[in-house]
């Protein structure tokens, strides 16, 4: 059955970072969010949908998320599949600057319906694009590949990293260069990714000064 909000309550976990772009980015008029300065409080909080933006594949997180189902929840799950989280949630990718693009990425688990996201998204006033449930997704996963491409770059002695990000943001008009990307994302998270992509396609091993950063 097709969810009908008349006040749509939703209950988020996130960071002051995170916080602030959904705050920036903003929602309808219908939407009245509640947020949580940890998972216990997010799973005791009584919504309509739940956002775990800081989550993490740990056992005991996925157990307490479990108990919020079948309530829709959205996590910030960007290297990981629904398949190997386990539980019916909607992936969002909500890489530190992700929030602030036009279009939102979410993976659609297998028994959720379309119309029951779409419902949500479209009270939350955010666009969105349903993508395929691997891990990156589509724009950390080409991020991703850049970040790593440049840090090769870098480590062959071919140029410094200013050149390398002055040279991305003039030659594709793209708005910060791999290295400002990596910093601003997080280079852990773009290590994370690599390391699972790497497991599938060799051309994702993450560079050895990555590695270090």
């Amino acid at each position: 059955m097709q969810p009908n909000y008349t006040v749509m309550t939703v209950a988020v976990l996130a960071d002051e970072m995170l916080k602030q772009e959904i705050n920036d980015r903003g929602a309808g008029p219908d939407v009245r969010m509640i947020w949580a300065d940890s998972l216990r409080s997010l799973t005791i909080i009584e919504a309509d949908v739940y956002m775990d933006l800081l989550f993490d594949m740990d056992r005991e997180r996925i157990s307490r998320l479990q108990q919020l189902l079948p309530k829709p929840v959205i996590v910030n799950a960007v290297a990981h599949t629904t398949r190997e989280i386990g539980l019916d949630v909607i992936r969002i990718n909500a890489w530190p600057g992700m929030l602030r693009r036009p279009l939102v990425e979410i993976v659609l688990p297998e028994n959720v319906e379309e119309n029951n996201v779409a419902t949500i998204f479209n009270t939350l006033q955010w666009t969105y694009q349903a993508v395929p449930d691997v891990p990156g997704m589509i724009t950390a996963r080409v991020l991703a590949m850049i970040i790593n491409e440049a840090y090769y770059t870098w480590g062959s002695g071919v140029s410094s990293r200013e050149e390398i990000d002055t040279a991305m943001k003039l030659g594709t008009n793209y708005p910060l260069g791999p290295f400002e990307w990596s910093e601003r994302i997080g280079v852990h998270r773009v290590r994370e990714l690599l390391h699972v992509l790497s497991h599938i396609d060799k051309r994702y091993t993450p560079h050895e000064r990555l590695l270090n950063s």
